[in-house]
């Protein structure tokens, strides 16, 4: 069942017999990224009052603004990528990539930490405050006048032809193994949880909201319930802004396909095209729901997060870091979702897990929406 904002899946739970999933199998970036002195897991945090409000059981956030000073997700993914680069070809010394802003600046810390230089391209739309951010981990950055996808394909063509190192996050033909091994070092932050639910002793989730850029952060996170708990899976759901939304409209076509209607949104992390091939493999087999929020949501989401109710701890997530939480909004706030609510069995006994992939990454947007 769908309608524009949302797209009911019929899950198989079978992972895909690709390059991609024998990476994820074979690699184990936890260990690689506890050998970082920056190394420390993010923390999970209860909301129980918000749940409360909300009427549900249990929401909890992982906290990735927390990662390696960087104030956002990526730099798991980047450093592991480059760090296994190196080992196969220690010759690299420059590393490109294209991006809307955090995946660029893990790749140009992830560099400076192995004594490499980094070129990165931005697409049009990126703010200067995000350009700044990437410049100050060393990268030199280059700004075009073209989109996301248009972007990632200069990347490619200005790599070969100055034998730079592509590392980008999002998988197409015969371009597979390095999102892969991003993917793998994303991996890191489910398997911390492991240990702190263990040691915490709490319950397990019951459905777990997934942002989406190119959809690779989000294809690991299929992979990892996949592999772990096959059909006995939490029920995932995929969130994206109306402006960007491949993935929700590649559901529609069942075949991967560019958003329908391309708009500008404040969820910059998450304005991309097309979605990534390896996370389409594993996501169209993972995923229960796709849904598509307006930007509204998104800052909703981060002021009940900044000004918590009761006694819960303050989160500071940015507008793509929020967005999880926000899908999670709407379907519980709009009735257009009510078929959705009614699927996931949204209610008291609910426990929900979402991701804080960013914090105030654009600090100056981040003052206007919060206050």
């Amino acid at each position: 069942m769908s309608n524009k904002s949302f797209y009911i899946n019929q899950p198989d739970f079978i992972l895909p017999g690709n390059t991609t999933v024998s990476i994820l199998k074979e690699k184990d970036a936890l260990g690689f990224h506890r050998s970082l002195e920056e190394y420390q897991p993010t923390p999970l945090i209860p909301l129980p009052d918000l749940a409360q409000q909300l009427g549900v059981g249990m929401v909890y956030v992982k906290d990735e603004s927390k990662r390696f000073g960087l104030n956002a997700f990526k730099g798991l993914g980047a450093s592991f990528a480059i760090h296994q680069i190196i080992q196969e070809n220690p010759q690299v010394e420059v590393f490109c990539t294209a991006t809307d802003g955090n995946h660029g600046k893990a790749v140009a810390w992830a560099a400076k930490k192995f004594g490499k230089k980094s070129v990165v391209f931005v697409p049009s739309d990126t703010t200067l405050n995000r350009i700044k951010a990437i410049e100050k981990e060393g990268a030199t950055v280059i700004q075009l006048n073209k989109n996301y996808d248009d972007t990632c394909a200069h990347a490619e063509e200005a790599s070969k032809l100055n034998n730079w190192e592509l590392v980008q996050d999002t998988a197409w033909e015969g371009y597979e193994t390095i999102p892969a091994l991003i993917m793998a070092g994303y991996l890191t932050h489910f398997r911390e949880m492991e240990n702190e639910v263990h040691t915490l002793g709490l319950p397990e989730v019951d459905v777990v909201f997934l942002q989406v850029g190119v959809g690779s952060w989000a294809g690991a996170a299929a992979f990892y319930y996949m592999q772990r708990y096959g059909s006995q899976s939490p029920l995932l759901v995929t969130v994206e802004p109306e402006g960007s939304s491949g993935l929700l409209d590649s559901f529609k076509k069942q075949e991967r396909t560019i958003p329908e209607n391309p708009a500008h949104t404040i969820m910059a992390g998450l304005s991309c095209g097309i979605p990534s091939i390896s996370g389409w493999s594993l996501l169209k087999n993972a995923v229960s729901i796709a849904v598509s929020i307006p930007d509204e949501r998104a800052t909703e989401a981060m002021r009940l997060l900044y000004h918590p109710k009761g006694k819960d701890q303050r989160v500071i997530s940015g507008e793509s870091g929020a967005a999880g939480f926000a899908g999670l909004l709407a379907i519980l706030q709009d009735s257009r979702f009510e078929p959705v609510k009614k699927h996931l069995r949204l209610g008291p006994q609910s426990r929900i897990l979402v991701f804080n992939t960013e914090g105030d990454t654009d600090q100056e947007r981040f003052k206007r929406i919060i206050s």
